[in-house]
């Protein structure tokens, strides 16, 4: 899967298409589906998105990493995928982004694409601001470090690395 990083603003049109960024498309397209799953983020009023190999990363480290039946297993499974749309891309490379969906981000007129690596998200501008600001203060006051992974030679996939 391709890096999804940077930010991209773009329209909403009043029947809630928005274009996702090309090299968002570009990226979920080489993995077979043509379009995205979009859920709510749980943490922020955002959306989160991914191509079809994020989701079954999910989907599996849910039935591998959790007891089954447990209740962090099931508030995660009801968080993510019971609330997980699959979008697919119109002729110009649009998605229809649900009522719902847009309520839970606030999204009204703009849509705000912001980069994850294997995965994006979908933020109002104005709330993706101060979260962004309140982001790098913490990052700030912590002093958060990031441990790099080991470098991978061009033939090693990050997937394959990392046991996905």
């Amino acid at each position: 899967m391709a890096l999804l990083v940077g930010r991209h603003l773009n329209k909403i049109d009043k029947k809630g298409r928005v274009s996702v960024p090309k090299p968002y498309r570009e990226a979920v397209l080489a993995e077979g589906f043509a379009g995205v799953y979009i859920y709510p983020y749980f943490k922020f009023p955002a959306l989160e998105g991914a191509g079809e190999a994020f989701m079954k990363r999910i989907s599996a480290s849910l039935e591998d990493n959790l007891e089954l039946f447990s209740d962090a297993q099931e508030d995660l499974a009801a968080i993510t995928l019971e609330n997980t749309f699959q979008l697919s891309f119109d002729p110009e490379g649009r998605i229809s982004l649900p009522v719902e969906l847009c309520l839970h981000a606030g999204l009204d007129g703009q849509a705000l694409f912001v980069g994850r690596g294997s995965r994006f998200q979908i933020w109002s501008p104005d709330a993706y601001e101060e979260h962004r600001s309140g982001a790098l203060e913490r990052a700030k006051a912590t002093g958060a470090t990031l441990k790099l992974s080991p470098q991978l030679s061009p033939q090693q996939s990050p997937r394959k690395d990392r046991g996905a």
